[in-house]
């Protein structure tokens, strides 16, 4: 008996049959523009506006730039309809958490549902949102059966293949990073597999199971997220010996062996929320995670650490800290990326209300309007930073690393004989800011 995707690959190649992105993000879009070079590519997005600054050849993640969008063949639409006309289907959709830090699996449900709706016969789906083990094959493809009467396994296939993309990496990219695929079966697989070896020159895994592709996923970001805690740790102990971490890592990274982490804030989509996905799923097996869960709670607390520091500073130079004019440079969850979801600056934002601080906030990367909608923060022009009492450099951004002292020594008042100054990622020299002129300050 024939397989319902006899031929699926074959087909794609020779532009029988379209491949469709459903979710055109910092994940989804980079995937679409590349896919479309090699085959027939439908990009999909509930977002209309989204969808209409693709149309006009917008990038408005920058992930791949607008002159490549323009160049690209990638049939954009905000009609899931469209999806009616793809027999190789990707979820490129965000997995954020709620209020309790529980997975939000909604917009994975969502798009499930779209998808069931409009699926036809003999179409293999590929989910790439992050999720814990256990999500595509107990959640999803219920949702898809029920939406579209067509059963797994006999009418459709599925499979699983984790985003590995780094927003704002221009080195590690799609085609530079290997790629872990799985497949509900051998021959959903190896159609995985080698659909996703057209566009990623790295090549791939194939992981034995959608499960272990999923947990692998799941555990490389919590990986990070507690070494990363580890290096916030060793930060606040070795504050309290006045001792600056920087130097302390810069010496201990001698070592061939050591891992070369950094203190800061820990948030986005990714490094900052994929942890409690595994350990609310270690949960539901009567597992209560001990170091993952520890991490986050150290990392969590990393905005409310630096604005009591910043605080703790003015005080010491006998600064009044209520109404205080402070300015925060950079908004965005990482460097050079414009993307501002679960961005740690706002706990930043927010302890320095907490003192009677309205901050003043300056971001030339960083989506203004996404910030106003979830934040109700207004960026402000880089020339409106003056008078300050205080600044606190928060995002490396690349318009920022270029500052000199001298530049920095112009966003404050005249007459502040002491200029303090919080470089939370370290950008600048500690030499470079010498007492007493400057009170300088880094994790």
């Amino acid at each position: 008996m024939a397989s319902c995707i006899d031929g699926l690959y074959e087909r794609l190649v020779n532009k029988e049959d379209n491949l469709a992105l459903v979710g055109l993000g910092y994940v989804g879009m980079p995937i679409a523009v590349a896919f479309a070079k090699k085959i027939n590519v439908i990009g999909f997005d509930f977002n209309e506006k989204k969808i209409g600054l693709y149309q006009n050849g917008i990038d408005p993640t920058n992930e791949v730039g607008d002159e490549a969008v323009r160049e690209s063949s990638v049939k954009f639409t905000a009609d899931p309809a469209a999806l009616k006309d793809a027999r190789f289907i990707i979820v490129a959709v965000p997995t954020p958490v709620n209020d309790d830090h529980t997975p939000d699996l909604s917009p994975v449900e969502g798009a499930a549902k779209f998808v069931g709706e409009n699926i036809q016969k003999g179409t293999v789906v590929v989910f790439e949102s992050t999720v814990y083990p256990g999500v595509t094959e107990e959640t999803c493809i219920p949702i898809i059966e029920k939406y579209s009467g067509l059963k797994c396994g006999t009418d459709w296939k599925i499979g699983y293949s984790p985003e590995r993309i780094n927003p704002g990496d221009k080195v590690h990219r799609l085609n530079t990073i290997k790629k872990i695929v799985s497949g509900m079966d051998e021959e959903t697989l190896d159609v995985v597999a080698k659909t996703y070896e057209l566009v990623v020159d790295a090549g791939v895994h194939r992981a034995s199971s959608i499960q272990v592709a999923e947990a692998a996923k799941v555990i490389e970001n919590s990986q990070r997220d507690i070494n990363i805690a580890f290096m916030n740790e060793l930060s606040i102990i070795f504050h309290k010996m006045n001792i600056d971490t920087k130097e302390v890592l810069e010496a201990a990274g001698t070592k061939w062996n050591f891992l070369n982490f950094r203190p800061g804030l820990v948030g986005g989509h990714c490094i900052g929320i994929d942890p409690y996905y595994l350990t609310y799923r270690a949960e539901q097996f009567g597992y209560h995670s001990q170091i993952i869960l520890s991490g986050r709670r150290i990392n969590d607390d990393m905005g409310k650490y630096c604005a009591e520091s910043l605080v703790k500073l003015m005080i010491r130079n006998d600064i009044q800290v209520n109404h205080a004019r402070v300015a925060i440079l950079g908004f965005t969850f990482k460097e050079n990326c414009p993307d501002t979801r679960n961005t740690k600056v706002m706990d930043i934002v927010k302890e320095l209300r907490e003192y009677g601080i309205e901050p003043m906030v300056v971001d030339p990367q960083g989506d203004a309007a996404e910030a106003k909608r979830l934040y109700g923060i207004n960026f402000c022009d880089m020339d409106k930073v003056k008078d300050m009492d205080a600044v606190l450099m928060a995002v490396k951004h690349s318009e920022f690393e270029s500052f000199t002292p001298k530049d920095i020594s112009k966003f404050y008042r005249a007459d502040r004989k002491t200029k303090v100054f919080a470089d939370i990622k370290g950008v600048y020299n500690r030499e470079d800011f010498p007492a007493p002129a400057w009170d300088y300050w880094r994790l």
